[in-house]
């Protein structure tokens, strides 16, 4: 059968993987300034347009964290000053980090479609609203939700999915 998921006693399939320690507290900040800054931007925008440009720049963010954690902008504000002051404190469960890091990039990777869209006719010179707003911001609000659901009810659809292209052999479980 599958692995028991420590924290949330879900089954996560049958695929032997190696667990570490993964400071839960450090996941649970990355995943509200995910929804912080998605929030934000997209309200803000309503009063203050230029905030819409922090869904493109949190895409950047999330990618490079992904690529390289150790660049990780909302973890990193976690260890360097969260955690060392005391204002959360540490959660380390036995974990892979890997199902993590690829939520982590399919949230960059919708950020980086909702920009396009977004973005996109601006860029070609329309300047009129269009649709691909709409779809921009749905988009963006999608990985908010998700990091959201992750946040409060302990569920990752990134992880799930980490663990089903694992099981089938698309990706290779490290």
């Amino acid at each position: 059968m599958g692995e028991l998921y420590s924290d949330s006693h879900r089954e996560v399939g049958s695929i032997h993987m190696a667990l570490t320690t993964v400071d839960h507290s450090a996941l649970k900040v990355n995943q509200t300034g995910i929804v912080a800054t998605v929030l934000v931007a997209v309200l803000g925008s309503q009063y203050l347009p230029a905030l819409i440009w922090l869904i493109p720049l949190l895409a950047i963010v999330l990618l490079v964290g992904t690529f390289a954690p150790q660049y990780a902008l909302f973890k990193q504000l976690y260890f360097q000053v969260l955690k060392p002051r005391g204002f959360v404190k540490p959660r380390p469960v036995q974990d892979r980090p890997e199902p993590h890091n690829f939520a982590q990039g399919l949230g960059g990777i919708f950020l980086t479609i909702s920009s396009l869209f977004l973005f996109g006719p601006l860029l070609a010179g329309d300047f009129r609203p269009g649709p691909g707003l709409v779809i921009g911001l749905a988009l963006a609000l999608i990985v908010a939700v998700l990091a959201f659901v992750n946040l409060a009810f302990g569920y990752c659809l990134g992880c799930q999915i980490y663990f089903q292209l694992s099981k089938r052999g698309v990706i290779r479980a490290s």
